[in-house]
């Protein structure tokens, strides 16, 4: 399938004021192109918890999404620290979060499975001291 349009946000790390930017412009891109909603709902938590780890957990990354007349494909990338041990990342309620992010309302330890939860395909790789990225993959119908 060829590539419709591909877009691409820039994260920075502790910035609680514009994370969510990223899922906010793409939420306005994904009704514009009359992608339904129950699926625009998905993309948007599953975009939303990525953006937010690369703010809370990361120094700083980006997330591009490129569409596809089928699907969206989701890279949220950050330039770490990397996850030590991605199989306990990926358990629901466990979270490296700092003390601040928690008082902020973040934090839970939900983001992963919540991703996972809302994507067709997930990928993750990660690299301690190096970067981790996830791959996400929405399917419209």
């Amino acid at each position: 399938m060829e590539e419709l349009l591909s877009v691409k946000y820039d994260v920075i790390s502790g910035d609680f004021i514009r994370g969510g930017e990223a899922s906010s412009n793409l939420k306005k891109l994904l009704n514009q192109l009359g992608i339904r909603s129950d699926v625009v709902k998905r993309i948007c938590v599953a975009c939303y918890e990525a953006e937010m780890n690369i703010v809370i957990h990361s120094v700083g990354g980006y997330i591009q999404a490129k569409i596809y007349n089928d699907r969206i494909e989701i890279i949220a990338y950050d330039n770490g620290p990397g996850i030590p041990d991605i199989e306990l990342a990926m358990q629901e309620g466990y979270s490296t979060a700092s003390e601040i992010a928690r008082e902020m309302g973040f934090g839970g330890g939900m983001g992963l499975p919540n991703i996972k939860r809302s994507s067709d395909e997930f990928y993750i790789t990660s690299e301690v001291g190096k970067y981790t990225k996830l791959k996400i993959i929405i399917y419209f119908d």
